[in-house]
């Protein structure tokens, strides 16, 4: 097998992958892959180490000097790295586990939540007016919260239809749900209890959220219809994923304008995310129904 097959089979669906992943981050990843596949280092161990970095790359922006936030900059660029590589790897050994799939899952809100503490009490708080950089902090971190489970919820549908699963994210929750059940019922293991329980705690809430709406458009709607009409959206809706978020806090840190990342976040990722809702809308009502 060429390098350009394995690098293509440790990847997702290019449909559901965000474009600076794809271009940037994942060829990186894919290098690392390469570097560590013969050793014993497992996806999980992987995951660990990037989680570690990014948290202390989000720790460097609580003292609010040029340097620092470059050096944390520098740091989050590696953990996407690292975040990208468990999952290549994974795929490639065909190793992945259970738990894996839910620690990888909420990683980045670990470093995100770093990282947005650091922006609050390192720029904010010194910034010329804190109160109004608080709420408009608040509102970024609302923001990235409400794009990135919009972001899943229509990577999930898609990835359910492209690979002809029936399961919708009240179905496939009972799996975590289960999961949660036979750890609860072993001795130890309280970090993996924690994070399952904090996976369930977001995926219901994710669940609650579309459930009126879209619940039912697994059975509904004709799978070849929705492939073809939600195939480019998908794409657009990608660039209010993680990845993006997190490259815009990287560039704005190397600027030393953490103010430019705020108001994008807030008045232009907005903007962005309504269009991309109504779109969505039309698009939903022009899709072939299933009789």
């Amino acid at each position: 097998m060429t390098w350009i097959q394995e690098y293509k089979a440790s990847l997702k669906l290019i449909e559901v992958e965000e474009l600076l992943d794809l271009f940037f981050y994942r060829p990186l990843a894919f290098l690392f892959v390469k570097a560590v596949y013969k050793t014993n280092l497992t996806p999980n161990q992987i995951t660990s180490i990037a989680l570690v970095v990014g948290m202390i790359g989000g720790v460097f922006y609580f003292f609010n000097t040029h340097l620092a936030i470059s050096i944390g900059a520098v740091l989050l660029i590696i953990y996407d790295v690292l975040d990208c590589s468990d999952g290549m790897i994974a795929r490639l050994k065909k190793n992945g586990t259970f738990f894996g799939r839910v620690l990888d899952g909420i990683a980045d809100y670990f470093v995100t939540v770093t990282v947005y503490l650091g922006i609050g009490f390192g720029f904010v708080s010194n910034s010329e007016n804190p109160l109004l950089y608080w709420v408009l902090l608040v509102l970024a971190g609302a923001s990235n919260i409400i794009h990135a489970g919009t972001v899943d919820f229509y990577r999930n549908k898609f990835l359910d239809f492209a690979f002809n699963r029936d399961a919708t994210l009240g179905e496939s929750l009972k799996e975590f749900e289960e999961e949660s059940e036979k750890l609860n019922k072993s001795k130890g293991k309280y970090f993996q209890k924690f994070v399952v329980w904090i996976y369930l705690k977001y995926s219901s809430a994710q669940l609650t959220a579309s459930a009126d709406k879209d619940s039912s458009d697994v059975v509904k709607y004709d799978r070849d219809d929705y492939l073809k009409k939600n195939k480019r959206i998908l794409h657009f809706w990608t660039y209010l994923g993680p990845t993006t978020e997190l490259t815009l806090i990287i560039v704005a840190s190397f600027l030393n304008r953490l103010d430019l990342f705020i108001w994008t976040m807030v008045v232009v990722g907005n903007i962005y995310a309504l269009i991309l809702f109504i779109v969505q809308t039309q698009i939903n009502k022009k899709i072939k129904l299933v009789a």
